[in-house]
């Protein structure tokens, strides 16, 4: 089937009423799949439907007829909707939820022939998740959005599911970057940036699903005013000085969440600023390749993220992530986070006991932000009271005063504690008292659902409760009377059909038929067995406790309402408890790692000194020792100024001994110290690292047609264009994907420019050992190389970095390692042997014209060159032809 959707006009003839609704629903979202509200399922029509049944592997059906053809369909329960919800999104669908709006009974009340009504509710996105079923809990979930105004750029996004927004303005080359630190999962863009080839491969490489949007919604001043509408202000001068690029990313945002969210506001931050000064630039390749927050099979398993983190609770995961994805520049910063990480250090018994409370500390924003959007229910509720109520347990732990040698907490720990005392906070107290007192303990999933106020709350619910419950022995004890009354043996029993009634035998029942019982019971319904009786004390009766229970109901719900509307109220408070809580997690949780892997504080400045002593790679460490090795540590010193150590280490040695492992922790050392936390070194002094950048491991990107050696390029020329001299650079094997002399001239190259022109602190990996002469050559490269030895024909690695280059490369032995066959490993040896001993092989790197014939100033030389010398004697003005076709063939000579 391939049913086309009907236009309206075609809709509108020949619909049927409940189609016309869909048929609306529909012309609404046009780009979206319409989950229909039927009953118990979620029904899905034509086009939307054979798109759902494929992709989620269910039935495709067909019901009734439009337009002389079957309408395609198929459906899902209600109660299962989230799992099939969650199988669209990451299918790359939007998904519009179209709610029955009222009771059956309730439209059967305008007449028979009425419809219930219906509405779009929501439009779910990718980055408008809230539900726990479809996020991952210690995982972020943000919506971004890009904007560009008079050539200025800026990135804004919004966690939804905890309401957290920011903003910060950012140089257009520089997009890439900001939207791989945040990974969002959707991006907002206007549609005219698409001409943009820059914009769309900051796009590509950012991973989420991207978003067109009218170029109209991007308008600042269309933007500003739906930004009021949304934070509920008349001006937006309390959110700073918002550029013209932020307010419109903003904007864009605002419209996105006006058209999913059907109306309701999310409970969201004021937006927090920041600046590109603020955090080190990271991106997309360097971020792959130093696996910073998933590792390369996309999982967290093995990642820096998943080796370091000790957090209990899932916001304190998420915020380990977030500063881990930025990780600061400000060195004063950097030491506030810093100070709580050291404080928790030196406590250990505090820290226990804090981590022992957060186990029990829920999800308050997120169960915050499903309450404002009208999806949260009972238990929701139960979350913000229990965690508020463990914030109090946690802000008692550090109540004491500290003895008079003990230094009070740090900032970071104090701003937190102050947030968590709710007692401090007249509102947010009494909105925790209000629901210790009156959430029962046993919550449904579901306001509907009731049950969930305690007694002694509302008189009026009591009330309710008690004729709804005590309706059994009330039944019990009019059963009683009416079979003294009569004489006849019969029973009260109740359907949803007929509600209660008196049921007896067909011969039982004949007394109750004549008089003077017939006055009293009153026939309803005779089956083949049995007759069935009502009187109109049990009318009465049935009628009470059928209110009764619909009262207890509404009463219940209007008092969750009450309490979902007083959440809103102290919103920003939940929300700033719920980070302070994040902030002890996270702190406390690097304190437990530091304890565990024997961490050190970093030392940091604003110089650009790297000096790293008996340093360890912290995933690889951790993956050693769950086999019973030792890990072997080793130093690292660089200086973009050449004072302390080399600018440049060009770092040789055999496959497998550890160059790449020895690069990337040096660049993961960065990224720790600057994140604020400790690092697996003996001493670490770091000048800030403005831009890291990694070129490690090899890949092609068949996507976009580049080969292996291509990509690598891509990634290099965008490292040698974009590092400053506060920057970090490591290379691996640059110039390895194509022909020799091809590679080491590039590699040569690369080397020359990050040294002279970029003036960086870099490491270099390379085998192309010609490379190691750079060190007499230029003024601050030096050479390290990983040991290894050879051992009765077996190669030994030692994974000791030293200084001076490697002696040779071991690929044969390594070969054998790997289990290559022995004829072919013996044969690889005898041909190795032959190359070696050829005179004509280029043993001497100065032999090579291309290196001797160097540019000037790029190599350094001990005085000027005879070709120098000749032309400079030359005068060409004074010359005939005859005498320039002379001194032409004298400079040829000179050169060869």
């Amino acid at each position: 089937m391939n049913a086309q959707i009907p236009t309206p006009p075609d809709a509108a003839a020949g619909a049927t009423p409940v189609m016309a609704q869909y048929f609306e629903a529909k012309a609404r979202q046009p780009d979206a799949l319409v989950f229909f509200r039927m009953g118990d399922f979620y029904e899905l029509f034509f086009e939307d439907a054979e798109k759902a049944a494929a992709a989620l592997g269910i039935t495709l059906t067909a019901r009734g007829n439009h337009g002389g053809a079957p309408i395609p369909m198929c459906g899902v329960p209600v109660h299962a909707a989230e799992a099939y919800l969650a199988k669209l999104i990451r299918a790359g669908f939007k998904v519009a939820v179209c709610e029955q709006m009222e009771d059956p009974a309730e439209a059967r009340k305008r007449g028979s022939k009425s419809i219930v009504r219906r509405d779009v509710v929501r439009v779910v996105t990718p980055g408008t998740l809230t539900e726990d079923g479809l996020l991952d809990a210690r995982g972020a979930n943000r919506l971004a959005a890009v904007a560009v105004r008079a050539g200025a750029a800026a990135v804004a996004s919004v966690e939804l599911s905890t309401g957290e927004v920011e903003c910060w303005a950012v140089a257009r080359e520089n997009l890439a970057s900001a939207l791989a630190a945040l990974g969002p999962s959707e991006i907002l863009v206007p549609d005219r940036l698409f001409a943009d080839e820059g914009m769309n491969a900051a796009l590509r490489s950012a991973g989420g699903v991207v978003q067109p949007m009218p170029s109209a919604l991007a308008e600042p001043a269309a933007s500003e005013a739906r930004l009021k509408r949304l934070y509920g202000v008349d001006t937006l001068d309390g959110f700073g000085t918002l550029s013209g690029a932020e307010i419109s990313a903003l904007g864009l945002i605002a419209a996105h969440l006006e058209t999913t969210q059907a109306g309701r506001l999310p409970a969201l931050t004021a937006p927090r600023r920041a600046g590109e000064a603020d955090v080190m630039a990271i991106d997309p390749a360097t971020r792959t390749s130093l696996e910073i927050d998933k590792s390369l099979s996309g999982s967290r398993e093995g990642s820096l993220l998943g080796a370091i983190d000790r957090t209990i609770t899932a916001p304190g995961a998420r915020l380990l992530a977030a500063r881990l994805a930025r990780p600061l520049l400000d060195p004063a910063a950097i030491e506030v986070r810093l100070d709580a990480v050291g404080w928790f250090v030196e406590r250990r018994p505090l820290r226990q006991k804090l981590r022992e409370e957060l186990k029990g500390l829920g999800d308050m924003a997120r169960a915050l932000s499903r309450l404002a959007l009208g999806r949260g229910g009972p238990r929701d509720l139960g979350c913000l009271r229990d965690g508020l109520a463990r914030g109090e347990a946690i802000a008692g732990l550090f109540s004491g005063a500290p003895a008079p040698l003990e230094p009070p907490p740090p900032t970071e720990v104090k701003s937190a504690l102050a947030v968590l005392h709710a007692d401090d906070h007249f509102a947010l107290g009494a909105f925790r008292q209000m629901l210790a007192e009156g959430l029962g303990n046993e919550l449904p999933a579901q306001a509907r659902d009731g049950g969930f106020v305690a007694a002694g709350v509302r008189s009026e619910l009591d009330q309710a409760r008690a004729l709804r419950d005590d309706s059994r022995r009330v039944i019990l004890q009019l059963e009683a009377q009416l079979l003294a009354d009569s004489g006849v043996a019969l029973k009260i029993r109740h359907n949803a059909v007929l509600g209660y009634f008196v049921e007896c035998t067909a011969k039982a029942a004949e007394p109750l038929m004549a008089p003077p019982l017939n006055a009293t019971f009153i026939h309803r319904q005779t089956l083949a067995n049995q007759v069935r009786f009502t009187t109109v004390e049990l009318a009465e009766l049935d009628a009470r406790i059928a209110q009764a229970a619909e009262r207890a109901l509404a009463i219940e719900v209007a008092t969750f309402e009450a309490w979902r509307e007083a959440a809103i109220g102290v919103a920003a408070a939940i929300q700033a408890a719920a980070e302070g809580a994040a902030r002890l997690d996270v702190a406390a949780g690097l304190a437990e790692w530091a304890d565990d892997v024997g961490g050190t504080r970093p030392i940091l400045d604003r110089s650009t000194a790297f000096e790293a002593e008996a340093a360890r790679h912290p995933v690889v460490e951790a993956a050693v020792k769950r086999t019973g090795q030792p890990f072997t540590p080793n130093d690292c010193r660089l200086d973009g100024a050449g004072a302390v150590g080399p600018r440049l280490a060009l770092v040789t040695g055999p496959n497998m001994a550890g160059k790449s492992t020895f690069l990337r922790q040096n660049a993961l050392l960065a990224v720790l110290a600057q994140a604020g936390c400790y690092v697996p070194a003996k001493r670490l002094r770091l000048g800030v690292v403005d831009r890291l950048f990694s070129r490690v491991g090899a890949g092609d990107d068949l996507a976009r047609g580049r080969s292996t050696f291509m990509a690598e390029m891509v990634e290099t020329a965008a490292i040698l264009t974009q590092a400053t001299p506060r920057s970090l650079v490591i290379l691996d094997e640059i110039g390895r994907g194509t022909a020799t002399y091809d590679g080491l001239a590039i590699a040569w190259a690369c080397a020359e420019a990050l040294h002279e022109t970029n003036r960086c602190r870099g490491l270099f990996a390379t085998h192309y050992h010609e490379l190691a002469v750079l060190e007499g050559r230029l003024a601050h490269v030096a050479n390290l190389s990983l040991k290894a030895k050879e051992w009765n024909g077996d190669l030994i690695f030692l994974h000791e970095a030293g200084p001076g280059p490697a002696d040779r490369s071991y690929g044969v032995q390594v070969a054998k390692l790997a289990g290559v066959p022995a004829p072919v490993v013996i044969r690889a040896r005898e041909v190795l042997e032959r190359l070696e001993r050829e005179t004509g092989a280029p043993a001497h790197l100065d032999d090579l014209p291309l290196f001797a014939a160097a540019a000037p100033g790029v190599a350094e030389r001990s005085g000027p060159s005879a070709v120098d010398l000749a032309v400079a004697e030359l005068d060409p003005d004074s010359m005939s032809p005859r005498e320039a076709m002379a001194a032409l063939y004298r400079l040829k000579g000179l050169v060869t």
